[in-house]
């Protein structure tokens, strides 16, 4: 299991900790920089994004601060303990992520600008870790709602892996599966906007340094920005 000293290793189903019918905690009621709700059910027209890309304080950030994200709230996902805390998660015994539920408005942002945020803000290639957080819960995940997200997942994660190899950098081990039958568990409210109530608390997220081009430019590319190695021209897919 994910203790420390060993390597981390999801537990299967019968190792994972049970968890509860119902959470132990609230859920603060508003978004504490969008003012908007952070539990559905959410206003029509909007959609919903889940991603995973390491400790979602810094990731939660990156995408309250993109425009057309109405709310965003942190939580669990991916593992097979219900309703857990934040404890049960950093043992490693739940097989659930730290997780961004992300709500915007697919008018004004589009699910394929969400990914490239996803891809930019972490390093999607480092397994269960994100830098120097160690463990399970901090591996990278997209968890799809429809059978359009999926297909703009994976299109997305093919034209990154060419960059990234590009520039050096190893294989995507990012999870990409769909959310439903995987339960998004809000997290306690002291994790919920953490970095907006603590702005000099720690964040913990770091890119590569490599860039997609913008999906809208019409289709996925990929540049290497000044700093990085240079990488060849990859055409769009």
């Amino acid at each position: 299991m994910a203790l420390f000293g060993r390597t981390p290793v999801l537990p299967t189903p019968d190792q994972a900790l049970k968890g509860r019918p119902v959470p132990e905690f609230e859920v603060p009621s508003r978004h504490t920089v969008l003012g908007n709700p952070l539990l559905g059910p959410y206003p029509e027209g909007l959609e919903v994004a889940d991603f995973g890309l390491g400790c979602f304080w810094g990731a939660e950030r990156k995408f309250w601060q993109t425009p057309g994200v109405w709310t965003t709230l942190v939580g669990y996902q991916g593992g097979f303990t219900e309703n857990p805390s934040y404890d049960e998660v950093c043992s490693g015994l739940t097989g659930h992520t730290e997780a961004v539920r992300v709500v915007y408005d697919p008018a004004v942002v589009t699910y394929e600008q969400l990914l490239k945020v996803f891809w930019e803000a972490h390093d999607p290639t480092q397994g269960f870790r994100q830098g120097n957080d160690v463990g399970t819960q901090y591996r990278s995940a997209i968890y799809t709602h429809t059978p359009e997200q999926a297909a703009a997942a994976e299109a997305s994660r093919d034209a990154y892996q060419k960059v990234l190899t590009a520039s050096g950098h190893g294989t995507i081990t990012t999870e990409l599966l769909p959310a439903r039958g995987r339960t998004f568990y809000p997290a306690e409210g002291y994790h919920q906007q953490y970095l907006d109530r603590n702005p000099a608390g720690y964040c913990g997220i770091g890119g590569t340094g490599v860039k997609l081009s913008d999906p809208s430019d019409g289709g996925w590319g990929g540049s290497c920005p000044t700093g990085v190695a240079p990488a060849p021209e990859v055409p769009d897919n």
